[in-house]
């Protein structure tokens, strides 16, 4: 922990929790690609098989802190070993699913097992690295939710649309099969076990600093997924031909490659305190496309930008709950880890109902205007967080 270079052996943890998060975004991400034959197959509408989506978030969000506070105690790499061999099973089990039941069942099984998995996998990312390397490390790691969108989900398309979409969970099952075999072999067996009771683990829950630090990533995903739900209709409306749009979103998943980089950089070094700025950047990029998709060129240059700045915040708020947990209940980490995934689910919720309230009131571009405050209210809050924080070094 004290050296400030990565070893081999670093860069080899790093690359196997990055494919995990890839395989577990891949299976959360790739069933909105293939609803419609789900729907087809199992003859019921689009609609009803839209609640797939919704209840793996909606377990996702609530199942993640209450596993990890309950589990707190497990020695981390068998409980991970067994969590992955629990996905290929699921995925397995979702291959021969024949009932609309069975696979909102196992749907809902898969997103415990992922949002706990996530979890460990951002607490071992940031414990088994060297301090100065940690923001490097978990910009990996949710880097592999990046690819995830960008090569995953195109791919679990392209095989539902040729062999049926129990085709793509035989790729997610192969994938889990990888994901625990590089597990198996490099995830150390020396990992943190420390045994808090449930009590010490809520005790996080009602802390004003810890809340305050959850809805700061909460609004800042709630800000681009304002816009984002409805970039679609927005090209759509700037005239863009419809054979391009699938090559435009697939433009949006790339740049956010680098916007997920770019997270590692800010979070090496004052991280709440640069993120209070790239929020009000954030407003005026989403505020800007309210003009800018008046000229295609313009327009798409700024949904560039958009997709830049989407994820810039990712980093530094999960090593920001951490630290925070470090401070005000260090027996809580495990369900501070969970904290920025389930608030990442909760700002995607809300921007998502936020942009749909706007768009149903009238001018669809109004939602660019809405994400331009939510965006200023999280740089408020970074403000004011980082505010507290210097108070406290001064008095301590």
């Amino acid at each position: 922990m004290h050296h400030t270079k990565l070893s081999k052996r670093h860069w080899l943890l790093i690359l196997t929790l990055s494919l995990l998060t890839f395989v577990l975004g891949t299976s959360e991400f790739v069933i909105v690609g293939i609803l419609t034959d789900i729907s087809s197959s199992l003859h019921m509408t689009n609609a009803k098989a839209g609640t797939l989506v919704s209840a793996f978030a909606i377990t996702f969000a609530i199942a993640t802190p209450l596993v990890m506070s309950a589990t707190s105690h497990f020695p981390k790499r068998k409980w991970m070993l067994f969590l992955i061999g629990s996905f290929i099973v699921l995925n397995a089990l979702c291959i021969i699913s024949t009932s609309y039941i069975m696979l909102l069942v196992l749907r809902i099984m898969t997103a415990i097992v992922t949002g706990v998995l996530i979890s460990l996998a951002m607490i071992v990312a940031s414990e088994t690295m060297p301090i100065k390397k940690r923001g490097l490390a978990i910009s990996f790691v949710f880097g592999g939710f990046t690819l995830a969108n960008v090569v995953g989900v195109p791919i679990g398309v392209v095989i539902a649309e040729s062999y049926g979409w129990n085709a793509t969970f035989m790729l997610t099952t192969f994938l889990g099969g990888l994901a625990f075999l590089a597990s198996f072999f490099v995830l150390p067996t020396r990992l943190s076990q420390i045994r808090s009771s449930i009590r010490d683990q809520f005790s996080l829950m009602t802390n004003p600093r810890i809340l305050m630090a959850f809805f700061i990533p909460a609004l800042g995903f709630g800000a681009t997924y304002t816009v984002f739900t409805y970039l679609v209709p927005i090209l759509k409306g700037m005239e863009a031909p419809n054979n391009s749009i699938s090559l435009i979103l697939f433009g949006y998943g790339f740049i956010s490659i680098f916007s997920n980089i770019l997270a590692g950089k800010i979070a090496s070094h004052n991280a709440i305190g640069r993120l209070r700025f790239v929020f009000l950047v954030q407003a005026v990029v989403l505020t800007s496309l309210f003009w800018t998709t008046n000229h295609f060129i313009l327009g798409l240059a700024n949904i560039g930008l958009m997709s830049l700045m989407a994820i810039l915040l990712t980093t530094s708020t999960q090593l920001y709950l951490i630290d925070l947990a470090g401070i005000y209940q260090p027996k809580a980490t495990g369900l501070a880890a969970s904290l920025m995934p389930v608030a990442s689910n909760v700002g995607i919720a809300f921007g998502s109902a936020l942009g749909g309230i706007v768009y149903h009131q009238g001018n669809l571009m109004n939602v660019t205007w809405v994400g331009g405050i939510v965006a200023v209210c999280a740089s408020l809050l970074t403000f004011f967080s980082h505010r507290l924080d210097q108070k406290q070094k001064k008095s301590a």
